[in-house]
């Protein structure tokens, strides 16, 4: 009987001291952690205020690389969220919601796990640093309550070392997810993109030629352009075909000395082929580049006889999904256009694949003045 209540009295004594030591920890804990990239402001800022990206930085998804990401709300800013789901234990279910931000200035989260604690709260706050503001400084706040749950203030001692391992693994991942990022800010005029977006495109019938490593001299780009287009409309002829687009330059390398493209043409059976786009007269570029109407039946595809000793080849291409923008300029500037294009869209959590093209809108001899205008194309999974 004594020995029971000896028992009784040490884990009273136990019981009163872990109480004690309970209510003088922290009811909250706070940590911070930084890093630095050399990416653009708009980058990386667009980059935290949309969680498409998630996956690609956060540690969470290393633990169970099988957990379900489910989206809701806008894709970017306040509303944006992600729930999570995982047969994990120590993940099991929670979200990710953006409640507030603030242009290239900072992203406030808002976190539901199992974890104890109530009151989650993430913030990403960017500021410029470094020689001329080039780099940006990314510092990620976490900050969790937990009243007045003694356990909670128990893991609290812990939270330093697990969430903020978290932290510093998480920033390193997302620095180095950046830097695979074309360097270009595309919402700035050196990159005077517009309405970017993504898009379905339906199934297409191209005409092709591979116009193979031309010197990077407008002359002899336009020479090579005007000459593929002639083949083109060659086959055209052959096979009663007609113009159901402007002319697309599709881009496989642009070099410091050299550029090697292949030139399309969209087309469709028609009674008679127009002259295409850059063949017409001055004046007439407009009317060259105007897509004529496509029927529904003309997304099947053609039976095409290419005439012997022709270049150009048929192309059927299947409907997908792709990264757009519009460009106004030189087509000296579709290179830095076309990264732009894809820093917004990776930015965006779109993988891009296969090769960017253009359709050039205004016909090709406008096209070597700063008046020319595009529409550019790069396929995303």
């Amino acid at each position: 009987m004594t020995r029971i209540i000896e028992f009784l009295i040490a884990l009273g004594i136990v019981a009163g001291l872990f109480v004690l030591i309970g209510v003088c920890l922290p009811g909250e804990r706070h940590i911070t952690e930084s890093i630095e990239t050399n990416r653009k402001m708009t980058i990386v800022y667009d980059t935290v205020n949309s969680l498409r990206r998630f996956k690609d930085w956060n540690p969470l998804a290393l633990r169970d690389k099988a957990v379900e990401l489910k989206f809701s709300g806008p894709d970017a800013g306040k509303g944006a969220r992600m729930d999570f789901s995982s047969k994990d234990s120590t993940l099991g279910q929670g979200s990710w919601e953006i409640t507030d931000s603030e242009k290239n200035k900072r992203v406030v989260i808002a976190i539901n796990d199992e974890t104890r604690g109530k009151d989650k709260v993430t913030t990403f706050t960017l500021e410029p640093t470094g020689k001329n503001d080039r780099n940006v400084k990314i510092t990620q706040d976490y900050s969790v309550n937990y009243g007045f749950d003694l356990f909670g203030r128990y893991a609290g001692l812990y939270v330093s070392r697990h969430v903020g391992d978290d932290l510093k693994l998480g920033l390193s991942r997302m620095a180095n997810m950046l830097a695979s990022v074309p360097n270009v800010d595309y919402a700035a005029a050196e990159a005077p993109l517009t309405d970017l977006k993504i898009v379905e495109l339906p199934a297409e019938n191209l005409l092709v030629v591979n116009a193979g490593n031309i010197d990077r001299n407008n002359d002899a780009i336009q020479k090579s352009i005007d000459d593929n287009m002639e083949w083109i409309k060659r086959a055209m002829d052959a096979n009663g075909l007609v113009a159901a687009g402007p002319v697309r330059i599709v881009t496989t390398d642009f070099g410091a000395e050299k550029y090697a493209f292949d030139v399309a043409l969209p087309v469709r059976k028609g009674s008679a082929a127009p002259a295409a786009a850059g063949d017409k007269k001055d004046g007439e570029a407009d009317k060259a580049a105007a897509p004529a109407p496509v029927a529904a039946a003309d997304a099947g595809e053609l039976s095409v006889k290419i005439p012997a000793g022709n270049p150009v080849t048929y192309s059927h291409v299947a409907p997908h999904r792709a990264a757009s923008a519009s460009y106004t300029g030189h087509m000296a500037g579709l290179d830095l256009a076309r990264n732009g294009l894809r820093a917004w869209a990776t930015t965006m959590g779109n993988e891009v694949v296969d090769r960017p093209y253009e359709s050039w809108k205004g016909g090709v001899a406008k096209a070597f003045t700063t008046d020319g205008s595009y529409d550019i194309y790069w396929a995303v999974k």
